[in-house]
């Protein structure tokens, strides 16, 4: 376990000290240690996602226990892991307690009982801790305060019950593909497997237990994808009909450009700004058995990848603050700022006018985000239409009878939909 909290510990720092993104940190961390058991790489993850998901709490604990500034911060994140497992996982106290003292030994000598001292002052006063820090809203909900102010300004009591959504554990959601049969004829094989689901959309499955993909039958032949319940509505409210020309914008990883395919024969082309991620894309499409061309190109500079011919449909699934995931990537609670809202906002829109061109008249535009801040979903699609006379937002039903905007919840993460139609 020292081992691995440490890795665990060192992953934070480069989170938050670096401001660097969590998945891309792990991944780099994981290859550096081929070696390692699955258990392990399993557990540092867990660890990673636990402590940045309570970040906020933890902090603010450790924060009491500190009598002074540690002078090595090196310790302070090892605490903030320790923290996290003392707390929240089923880790056994005492080897807790034992493991991080030898961990942070590894790092100053001189510390051990420093840490061991804080991390036994914690299983002490741990009920009187988290009530003393429960008065601050950053530490109660496990969010910066600006994020919490927005979303209490935006949803009224609904906020609450976002930020809450955010800090649950991701569900494991199944795509069938409808190609090769209905989720009812997957759910048989699943049972076959002592698997249990739920049926959540036409093509979603909600597994009781989540498992690695290889025990899911007929993954690797196409049969099934693992994808959010809220991203799959994309394929449906995009309307798209066989022998249509359809661009996916800003594709990756390809989620919904494979479902798109799965559900008509259209000529798919999808883009991507970053090449390796559009390689994600290609292998997506490559397991599924599907057919598309794949450009590297900026959505809001088409003739730079455009060869001049119109589309019946687009999708436009904008970069986004992401603030709609957080479950799936909390280090995007602490990284972002108030002022990178607007600043997304404002990519989005020259992405909308950029593409908006591209449509051939009569066509449909499926605007698209993973966020949950109106700045980025109703009110940049108001900002649209007033420039566009030529722009109609058509209606569109979604669950909980949604206009647009789909709020994160046990079964789904967070979307926002707006279904745009070019009058001829």
């Amino acid at each position: 376990m020292q081992k691995v909290q440490l890795a665990a510990s060192q992953t934070i720092s480069q989170v938050l000290a670096n401001g660097r993104n969590l998945n891309q940190v792990l991944d780099e961390t994981l290859n550096m240690k081929p070696a390692w058991q699955a258990a392990e790489r399993g557990a540092i993850q867990d660890l990673s996602y636990g402590t940045l998901r309570f970040y906020g709490q933890l902090k603010a604990v450790l924060e009491l226990l500190l009598h002074k500034r540690l002078e090595d911060e090196r310790v302070g994140y090892l605490l903030l892991v320790a923290l996290y497992q003392l707390q929240y996982s089923k880790a056994t106290q005492h080897t807790v307690v034992d493991q991080a003292v030898s961990a942070a030994q590894t790092l100053q000598p001189q510390v051990g009982g420093l840490v061991n001292a804080i991390l036994r002052n914690f299983l002490r006063q741990q009920a009187e801790l988290l009530e003393q820090v429960a008065s601050s809203r950053e530490a109660k909900f496990n969010y910066p305060l600006w994020w919490i102010t927005e979303l209490n300004a935006q949803y009224g009591v609904l906020g609450t019950a976002i930020l809450e959504a955010g800090n649950l554990h991701p569900p494991m959601t199944l795509r069938v593909n409808r190609r090769w049969g209905s989720t009812a004829d997957y759910q048989v094989l699943l049972a076959e497997q002592g698997m249990s689901v739920t049926v959540i959309a036409p093509d979603a499955l909600h597994l009781e237990k989540p498992v690695n993909v290889d025990k899911l039958p007929g993954f690797f032949s196409g049969w099934v994808s693992v994808q959010d319940a809220g991203a799959q509505y994309a394929a449906a409210l995009l309307d798209v009909h066989q022998g249509m020309r359809v661009l996916d914008a800003c594709a990756a990883p390809g989620g919904k450009t494979a479902h798109i395919l799965e559900a008509a024969e259209v000529e798919m082309v999808a883009i991507d700004k970053d090449a390796k991620r559009l390689h994600r894309v290609a292998e997506n499409l490559q397991r599924l058995e599907l057919n598309a061309q794949l450009l590297v190109g900026d959505a809001a500079k088409p003739r730079s990848w455009w060869n001049g011919k119109m589309f019946d449909r687009v999708l436009a699934d904008v970069p986004c603050s992401g603030s709609g995931v957080v479950r799936r990537h909390p280090d995007i609670k602490w990284l972002r700022r108030r002022e990178d809202i607007a600043s997304f906002a404002q990519q989005q829109l020259e992405i909308l006018r950029a593409l908006w061109p591209l449509l051939k008249p009569d066509g449909k535009l499926l605007y698209a985000t993973c966020s949950v801040f109106k700045q980025e979903n109703e009110q940049l699609v108001t900002r649209f239409l007033v420039d566009h006379s030529d722009a109609r937002r058509l209606p569109i039903v979604l669950p909980d009878n949604s206009q647009g905007q789909l709020l994160p919840n046990e079964q789904r993460d967070g979307f926002f939909y707006a279904l745009l139609h070019k009058v001829p």
